[in-house]
């Protein structure tokens, strides 16, 4: 337990790190910008319960808006991933079968539920993040293109980082 504890506080601070200091600066055209801190959220394993999920969501939410000057946008935002994560995984996932990885990684998962999980947090998140960037209806088109560009851009990112440190445990 103590494993996946210290796993997760360091994957707290490397994420909040590369999301104010490398993925900040990083856009395409000023549409799209990866938002790979979610992440965190994504990867805490099945068993945390939500009493500790939500103010960890908050948390690094209001690390990256310390980092973005956005008082409370990526908060809200990473809040609201962090419900629609309870919902997925109550709907989606069989609690018999945690006992060998408690945690939803691409490997533990698959890549297809991974790739689902993975899209539909991350748009939820994109979508209010977004919204209560603007606020306007007049420049509805403007955000929806930033948000659907954002959205492609992070999964692709949380994707590669998936096949990147996730290994497939051998039988």
């Amino acid at each position: 337990m103590s494993r996946i504890l210290f796993a997760n506080f360091v994957r707290f601070i490397v994420l909040v790190f590369i999301q104010a200091f490398l993925l900040k600066n990083m856009t395409v055209y000023e549409l799209s910008t990866p938002y790979l801190y979610i992440l965190f959220v994504m990867l805490l394993p099945f068993e945390t319960p939500n009493i500790v999920l939500f103010p960890l969501a908050f948390l690094i939410g209001l690390c990256v808006d310390a980092f973005y000057d956005t008082p409370g946008l990526h908060a809200a935002s990473t809040v609201l991933l962090a419900f629609v994560r309870v919902l997925f995984v109550n709907v989606t996932v069989q609690k018999e079968g945690l006992d060998t990885d408690p945690q939803p990684t691409l490997a533990s998962m698959g890549f297809r539920w991974f790739f689902t999980y993975a899209l539909i947090l991350t748009l939820f998140h994109h979508f209010l993040l977004f919204n209560l960037e603007v606020f306007s209806w007049n420049e509805i088109q403007y955000t929806l293109s930033r948000f659907l560009l954002s959205t492609v851009f992070t999964v692709f990112l949380i994707i590669i980082s998936g096949l990147l440190f996730f290994r497939r445990k051998k039988a």
